[in-house]
């Protein structure tokens, strides 16, 4: 289909979202407030609602909700969601067999390439940009039979772990709390979930992102190992560092998807690393026991610190309570070898502009930019984010980082996270422990008035990123009554199905998650 028409279509379908009535659903016997992915399927099934009346019930919410609220999470309606439905229902009356994940409604971070919706990557730089395809993993929820439902804002260009605001789309506030910010960069998807706009969500983590706004909103996040998962089609921020993944409501829900995204892509050259390591099924590791015989290792170092907020190191040391009584034995204190000058030294390597050259590449003759240093000087930013993108478009757009001057050699050739990455494993080999835990964040959201000035413990960015491990985020409870605090668990490489084994079987003991006060059900 030609682009100028999608774009016509996409243009209606965002009116017929944000001001025109949607045509009714008939949600009397189906509620979609925190509604897993196993809720909607069986209710298809048992023949309580249909999956035109999932999809039209989410893009009721939205209508009503985000830009009426201030929550603005959403971006773009996808033109063909409510078709993609009816076909749903038509394969179903016609007793065709049903793939893993149909009718799941996705929500999907606008730095993720989708054909039929603009992918801006925050920026009003691309603003308009539709890709030729989807990204990989867009790509694999559509096979098994999910259906991209809208794009969600995002922090411009990903730069920002305080707050989800682009030059595209605007300012995103918190679900739980509409003052505060929803952390970034993927705050939109973070919102957007946690508001029941749609079933599940997928987001980018380059340093917190994927993570933080899952702890910020209550939702479930994982960072998977380096290698284990594709960005090929996801809008870079810094390649050797870049993960992208679900963000859900329940574990269960981030596993499903997980399962589906996670696996070798000839078209990402990391997944090299992780071929043949992904587990066959990931949610075999859904045990309500599971954390029985677990040795965690409590990682002072990320909470005893002078900033934490003791709100939120109170459900941190109830969180440790909670583990023990679950059956996990508990490594307190456990530290990481040379941590303090892992933390210490510049492992980063500032390679946006070769690595979004690569991108706007594979947009061909309709990339509306040639080198990301055109919107620096154009003008097209947004100016929190303005040092940040003349400092990261100073390296060449043609050189690979690693030909630079200074050197900066990719993950798996890089002294210095490789060295982190040992010290990280070793120290946990000689503690006799299976993961880390520590608070995803030592405070509560901040301020949107002022997010800089509330930037404050944010431990994502701090042992995942440079060592390619993964972690995940589950919800913790709520600081001042309503500030949603996450439970971060990190493992060794391509320890996933442990990962999500803890994270389900601590969800299960605590059931933590409460769906947003302002962001009620629509029943009739």
């Amino acid at each position: 289909m030609h682009k100028k028409f999608l774009v016509t279509l996409s243009a209606l379908w965002i009116v017929s979202a944000c001001s025109e009535p949607i045509p009714e659903a008939d949600q009397a016997q189906f509620d979609l407030v925190e509604a897993s992915i196993d809720d909607i399927q069986q209710a298809i099934l048992a023949g309580r609602t249909t999956c035109q009346d999932i999809v039209l019930g989410y893009l009721n919410r939205i209508q009503t909700y985000d830009k009426k609220t201030g929550l603005n999470a959403i971006t773009e309606i996808a033109p063909n969601a409510v078709n993609r439905a009816w076909e749903i229902d038509d394969a179903i009356a016609r007793g065709e067999p049903l793939p893993d994940l149909f009718c799941v409604p996705v929500l999907v971070k606008d730095n993720f390439d989708t054909y039929d919706m603009p992918t801006t990557g925050g920026s009003i730089a691309l603003k308009g940009s539709i890709p030729d395809d989807d990204a990989f993993m867009v790509r694999r929820l559509r096979e098994a039979g999910a259906i991209m439902l809208a794009k969600t804002n995002m922090a411009e260009w990903a730069f920002s772990p305080r707050r989800s605001k682009s030059s595209s789309y605007g300012i995103t506030a918190n679900a739980y709390d509409l003052s505060r910010v929803p952390a970034g960069s993927s705050g939109g998807t973070a919102s957007a979930v946690a508001a029941n706009f749609g079933a599940v969500g997928l987001g980018s983590d380059t340093g917190n992102s994927i993570r933080g706004p899952s702890s910020h909103l209550s939702l479930f996040g994982i960072r998977s190992t380096l290698g284990l998962t594709s960005r090929d089609g996801v809008i870079p921020l810094v390649f050797d560092r870049d993960i992208a993944g679900p963000m859900t409501r329940t574990v269960e829900d981030g596993a499903r998807i997980f399962n589906v995204v996670a696996g070798y892509d000839p078209n990402d050259p990391y997944t090299e690393l992780g071929k043949g390591k992904r587990a066959p099924d990931y949610s075999v590791y859904l045990k309500k026991d599971g954390l029985k015989g677990a040795r965690l290792g409590v990682l002072r170092a990320l909470v005893d610190t002078e900033d934490a907020d003791p709100e939120v190191i109170k459900l941190f040391d109830a969180a440790l309570e909670d583990l023990t009584a679950a059956g996990a034995e508990l490594v307190d204190p456990f530290s990481i070898q040379n941590l303090e000058s892992h933390l210490e030294a510049d492992y980063f390597c500032p390679r946006f502009r070769y690595d979004m050259a690569r991108y706007l590449e594979s947009l061909g003759d309709d990339a509306p930019i040639k080198d990301v240093k055109e919107a620096l000087d154009a003008g097209q930013y947004s100016e929190y984010v303005a040092e940040s993108l003349e400092f990261l478009t100073r390296q060449p757009a043609d050189i690979h980082p690693a030909d630079a001057e200074p050197s900066c050699p990719d993950f798996a050739n890089h002294p210095g996270r490789q060295s982190f990455l040992k010290d990280v494993l070793a120290s946990m080999e000689d503690a006799g422990v299976d993961a880390l835990v520590y608070p995803s964040w030592t405070n509560p959201p901040a301020l949107l008035a002022d997010p800089d000035a509330g930037y404050k413990g944010d431990n994502s960015q701090l042992i995942a990123p440079s060592t390619g491990l993964p972690a995940v985020s589950v919800p913790m409870g709520y600081s001042y009554a309503n500030l949603p605090a996450g439970l971060q668990i990190l493992g060794r490489p391509y320890a996933e199905g442990l990962l999500i084994q803890y994270a389900y079987a601590y969800e299960q003991h605590t059931l933590h998650r409460r769906s947003p006060e302002l962001f009620p059900a629509l029943l009739k």
